[in-house]
């Protein structure tokens, strides 16, 4: 009876041999996958003094080996912030109510081995990358709707997204970014919904 019951056993050992591997493989997979993701934590807006609103949000993300490696190259690193802001019709397309778009430039300088954020004619310095990747991911007041952009009693849903500018890259990068992982950095869009009350406010 053993015997005939090894080539059985053999078989349920191999099967279990390649459920780990296929297993190990998607995990694998699964952290490389979040490991080129940038997640959302918190957004949220916030009425000014002056009747428009403005965003805030905290993006966690990380710079891949290669990322890393270029930028102490002296590649800047240029990323995006997208926020739309639209109100639904069951009739036709939705209709746009704002769109914004925020760029923040990421360098290194070898001079004084320090890395520098840059947005417009803004600058901040940092002694390491770390410190610089938290602060690009820290978004404070950003000014997205102005006043009156929202009307009473009236539902709306707004999309936000952080993503690598790849087209900002040398050329030689960008090919390379159509093949390699490394080169991928964005979130998903993170996507909700409100709706004002009769003086166009954002209800709590």
């Amino acid at each position: 009876m053993d015997e005939l019951n090894r080539p059985t056993a053999g078989r349920l050992d191999a099967r279990r041999c390649w459920a780990l591997i296929v297993a190990l493989i998607a995990a694998c997979y699964a952290a490389l996958a979040l490991a080129n993701e940038i997640r959302i934590h918190g957004a949220r807006l916030e009425r000014g003094d002056d009747g428009g609103y403005t965003l805030s949000a905290d993006f966690e993300l990380s710079l891949s080996d290669r990322l890393q490696d270029v930028l102490s190259e002296g590649v800047p690193l240029y990323f995006i912030i997208e926020f739309e802001c639209y109100r639904p019709r069951w009739y036709w397309f939705d209709a746009s109510v704002a769109k914004k778009k925020h760029q923040v430039r990421l360098s290194f300088h070898a001079l004084t081995r320090t890395y520098r954020l840059s947005t417009g004619a803004l600058h901040q310095s940092f002694n390491s990358a770390k410190e610089a990747v938290e602060a690009l991911g820290t978004v404070r007041g950003w000014h997205v709707l102005e006043a009156g952009d929202l009307e009473p009693n009236t539902s709306y849903e707004v999309a936000l997204r952080m993503m690598l500018d790849v087209d900002q890259l040398p050329k030689p990068f960008q090919v390379s970014a159509l093949t390699n992982r490394d080169w991928t950095l964005s979130s998903n869009w993170e996507r909700w919904g409100f709706a004002t009350d009769a003086e166009g406010k954002i209800a709590q």
